[in-house]
């Protein structure tokens, strides 16, 4: 179910409505998790990071510098990725709780991609819909973008409410062939768009091809989040992207370098034998039944 919420139209940036949805993410278990990821293009985990993480994490990056967007001041981002500033960041890397669901929903080898900070200030007008990968690349998001399977964890730091710069996202649209749905394209809104309002602490997660944006900031009080990209390691770019600095991945906390593999990994391979040798005759990360309906 969701909940209609309506607010005032501006007519250069509000949108005019909005639907709040009323999911119950918390009862999930784990294969409707994956159904809800996969399917509908988006899953909720409430409340996935405590008080005291919460507070090291603003703590660590109060002082961060920020740059803006080309459309407001009031969007502003940290110049330098947040896991090499802020060792809680880091640290959430490879957060066990996120990292279980990660690992059955692409397998054991996951490469992290990139950490982002943003700041939504009061004023920010919200962000259009737009993904986050283009299969050609961009100037964007470089060629981190053009990864087949790439994921976006979104933790938000602080309570959404509909006049805190929500999230907003067009269900399934990641699963469309239609032209509409080109991942080069940009939408102010669309009529079947949903809102999701979560308390602090929450983490999002979308895959990176979702249509997705965000409402202004008309709270007194901004709001902050932390992005963090992931995908499965034979998923890699169609160029070569630079790689992370070698001392930075040396100082990173123990829980976080597995995940801080070469950017470039892959298993890409241009000769494809009709037969390769060893074909297994299972693979559960592909079972119609994963989803725990059969």
């Amino acid at each position: 179910m969701k909940q209609a919420h309506t607010s005032p139209n501006d007519p250069d940036e509000e949108i005019g409505f909005m639907n709040i949805d009323e999911t119950d993410f918390a009862s999930m278990n784990l294969p409707e998790r994956i159904r809800h990821l996969e399917v509908e293009g988006y899953v909720v985990f409430p409340r996935i990071l405590d008080a005291d993480r919460l507070g090291r994490i603003k703590q660590e990056l109060t002082d961060s510098e920020m740059g803006h967007t080309s459309y407001s001041v009031n969007q502003t981002r940290s110049v330098t990725q947040p896991q090499w500033l802020s060792r809680a960041v880091a640290e959430l890397i490879g957060y066990p709780p996120m990292i279980e669901f990660l690992t059955e929903l692409m397998g054991p080898d996951i490469v992290f991609t990139r950490g982002f900070f943003q700041r939504t200030l009061p004023g920010s007008p919200g962000i259009s819909h737009h993904t986050d990968g283009q299969p050609h690349g961009s100037d964007l998001f470089g060629y981190e973008g053009s990864c087949p399977r790439l994921l976006r964890v979104l933790y938000y730091l602080d309570e959404l409410t509909p006049e805190r710069a929500p999230f907003r996202l067009i269900p399934r649209s990641h699963l469309s062939f239609h032209a509409q749905a080109s991942p080069y394209v940009r939408y102010k809104s669309h009529p079947e768009e949903i809102t999701l309002v979560v308390p602090a602490g929450s983490a999002v997660l979308v895959p990176a091809n979702l249509l997705h944006g965000s409402h202004p900031n008309k709270d007194a009080q901004p709001r902050e989040l932390i992005q963090l990209g992931y995908r499965p390691a034979w998923a890699g770019p169609i160029q070569p992207v630079d790689e992370w600095n070698p001392e930075f991945v040396a100082n990173a906390p123990e829980i976080a370098k597995p995940f801080l593999q070469s950017l470039n990994t892959s298993d890409a391979e241009w000769v494809q034998p009709h037969k390769p040798a060893g074909m297994k005759t299972e693979a559960p990360g592909i079972n119609p039944s994963r989803w725990g309906d059969r």
